[in-house]
């Protein structure tokens, strides 16, 4: 056994570097503290909790199309920006990018500054167009 994992650590270095990245794909976010919002919770936050929309793509994803009445902040701004957030403190933010990494980082930002209602939407807007929701332009 010894020698087939010299003979082959390259091999073996891949294949737990690959395994340490999808366990973080999966837990990353929890152990971040990252709440997910699936299509449906989101839209409940939306439509029944006045949620607001943060999207954190930059200005030119953002004009391809987005969630109707979306607030643009892109990821980078974020940390110069939190000032426009102020007064959604005490209300859930949908955040909102193209696949859901980016907001999951910016959720994770909120977090710590104590905006304890940020969900990141799951698979961002990828997901919403697949499910064939409204976007506007």
């Amino acid at each position: 056994m010894r020698q087939f994992l010299l003979d082959n650590i390259w091999l073996v270095l891949t294949a737990v570097g690959s395994g340490t990245m999808l366990l973080w794909s999966l837990f990353g976010n929890r152990l971040r503290g990252v709440k997910e919002a699936d299509i449906a919770t989101a839209l409940q936050l939306i439509n029944h909790q006045n949620a607001l929309v943060l999207d954190v793509r930059e200005e030119s994803e953002f004009k391809s199309g987005h969630l109707m009445h979306a607030k643009l902040i892109p990821l980078t701004k974020l940390k110069d920006r939190l000032g426009e957030l102020e007064r959604y403190r005490e209300r859930p933010i949908v955040v909102v990018c193209r696949s859901g990494n980016r907001s999951a980082t910016a959720c994770a930002v909120l977090g710590n500054r104590e905006y304890t209602q940020a969900y990141n939407l799951s698979g961002g807007m990828m997901a919403w167009q697949k499910a064939e929701l409204p976007i506007e332009r």
